[in-house]
């Protein structure tokens, strides 16, 4: 697979656009090829490739990750310094934004690097990839590298809004996933008894998944609309038929079909002849819930709170269409102005959270809950 990466680094230096001059953000660019620095990039890619292919030594896969990450440094520094030339001279509208080229290169040799660092830490390869990438950018942006990129400087004009809006994003996300965890929690309960109430659950369930995220959310408006205007007394506890509540309400209908089934798995887990016991030994359905099924079913429990974290991070950018704000609004903002920078702004962070709930939440569960989040996946 290296070599691989590595190919389809130098590929997309060499064949695209690496950076892109426009007259100003709404329109698009002329193309430009990578310069010296990009073609560092793609030779330190090449050099990180052989290392890894060649036989398994200490030495090797510690270079490897060295040469990986100074060809991040390479296309990083390169792109921002290729946009400072390319500016030079330039009226202030004009942008120059990150082209296809470097845009490929970089997710290639993303992979690339957590590949090396997984020769070196296989259990936490990809977490401490993330976190060189993720800081080796941000000390570059800090040092005022990357300030002619053009998305450097949408965000330097927005920086207030989009924090405010990633505040938003985390309390519609964590709000959606509390109210759908409230109430999948007692329907897995219902579910380990398979009766008609649990099936009509299910079914419920089921028929929430195929509805069109935009029908759904245009049903809640409505919805709301008519019981607040037969019950006005709800406004005082914050309801509204435009904003928060139907972004909350239909995020968490879509997280409970996976919550049901994962909770459920989970707590199905436990062998029978484990529960016998616990039964024999006189323990109430309580006390086995408690002290047998969910320290037996965490790996699963815990996979399946993993998938709807991500789930409801990536739905709550929906929020947006409804009033809600958070980084779905920063998303349909630069749609409706045909401003891709904007939308990268919105939706690069959206990518990144979900990104470190998952590892955080696989870090805090252990190397288990990758097959507990297959088990549920074959569940669902």
């Amino acid at each position: 697979m290296p070599p691989a990466l590595a190919a389809l680094a130098v590929a997309a230096l060499a064949g695209l656009p690496f950076l892109a001059l426009a007259p100003n953000r709404l329109v698009p660019g002329s193309p430009v090829g990578c310069g010296l620095l990009g073609a560092a990039a793609g030779a330190l890619a090449l050099l990180a490739s052989g290392l890894l292919a060649g036989p398994a030594r200490p030495w090797r896969s510690w270079a490897a990750v060295a040469a990986a990450l100074a060809a991040w440094i390479a296309l990083v520094v390169g792109a921002g310094q290729g946009a400072a030339g390319l500016l030079a001279g330039q009226p202030p509208a004009a942008r120059a934004a990150l082209g296809a080229g470097a845009w490929l290169a970089g997710l290639a040799l993303a992979v690339l690097l957590a590949e090396a660092v997984r020769a070196v830490l296989p259990r936490r390869g990809g977490l401490v990839a993330a976190l060189l990438l993720v800081g080796v950018t941000i000390l570059a942006g800090r040092a005022g590298l990357l300030d002619a990129l053009s998305l450097a400087v949408e965000y330097r004009a927005r920086e207030q809004a989009l924090a405010t809006a990633f505040l938003q994003h985390l309390g519609l996300a964590g709000g959606a996933l509390g109210l759908a965890l409230a109430v999948s929690g007692p329907l897995a309960l219902l579910h380990l008894r398979d009766g008609p109430a649990a099936r009509f659950a299910d079914g419920l369930l089921n028929g929430i998944q195929v509805v069109p995220a935009l029908a759904l959310f245009a049903g809640l408006v409505a919805g709301l609309s008519g019981l607040l205007a037969l019950v006005p007394a709800l406004r005082s506890l914050g309801l509204a038929a435009i904003g928060p509540t139907p972004a909350v309400i239909g995020t968490a209908a879509y997280l409970g079909l996976p919550l049901v089934r994962g909770l459920a798995a989970g707590l199905a887990a436990a062998d029978p002849d484990v529960l016998a016991a616990a039964r024999a030994m006189g323990l109430t359905p309580r006390q086995m819930l408690l002290r047998v099924r969910l320290p037996l079913g965490a790996p699963v429990l815990i996979g399946a709170l993993r998938v709807a974290a991500v789930q409801s991070i990536g739905l709550a950018t929906l929020g947006g269409l409804v009033g809600a704000g958070g980084l779905g609004a920063v998303v349909f903002e630069g749609m409706a102005q045909f401003a891709q920078d904007l939308i990268l702004l919105g939706a690069l962070p959206v990518i990144a959270l979900a990104l470190a709930v998952d590892a955080g939440l696989a870090l805090l569960a252990g190397p288990g809950t990758d097959d507990a989040i297959r088990i549920q996946g074959e569940t669902a």
